[in-house]
């Protein structure tokens, strides 16, 4: 059965979500912004990262968007 969920917030509540494999397609928009120091997406994710391939980028000047799949378990 396929379940299609939408989720927004910080970097660490996504990867907990990553790290307990409930995530199996995402999709990500990047603007051009910087508030204070920022959270990097990818980090502690203990090479979680190299599971996920992006299957799908469009940018413009304004906005990327970028679709990652996981691979086979």
């Amino acid at each position: 059965m396929e379940r299609t969920s939408g989720w927004a917030g910080a970097p660490s509540t996504i990867q907990q979500y990553l790290r307990s494999g409930l995530i199996d397609e995402m999709h990500l928009a990047f603007g051009p912004i910087l508030l204070g120091g920022g959270e990097r997406f990818f980090d502690h994710l203990d090479g979680l990262p190299d599971a996920y391939e992006c299957v799908e980028f469009v940018s413009s000047p304004s906005v990327a968007h970028a679709r990652f799949t996981r691979g086979p378990k």
